[in-house]
């Protein structure tokens, strides 16, 4: 199973986690060109930060719905609009890891 590992901070761990929030973004950069574009997963691991192996309290799995590109503005980017990719979080899945 191809499975996409993201790990995030706790207050958007929090966020995702309450169904507050439903995309994760990354910055359009190399690295995460190499990892996202043109790729399909069958799942996808958010993470609070590095969890243990067998904590599966800081793990959400999702099934991969996909990932586009947006232009937007966030703090964790700065002020000025970026572009990111926008995974999609919806489904969640319990049990799985």
């Amino acid at each position: 199973m191809k499975t996409l590992i993201l790990p995030v901070k706790q207050i958007y761990f929090e966020q995702i986690q309450a169904g507050q929030k439903d995309e994760e973004y990354r910055a359009i950069s190399p690295h995460w060109r190499k990892r996202l574009e043109n790729k399909e997963y069958d799942q996808i691991i958010i993470t609070l930060g590095y969890p243990a192996a067998g904590d599966s309290s800081k793990r959400l799995v999702f099934p991969f719905h996909g990932i586009t590109r947006k232009k937007i503005q966030h703090e964790e980017f700065g002020p000025e609009l970026c572009e990111v990719y926008a995974i999609t979080l919806k489904n969640r899945q319990f049990g799985l890891f």
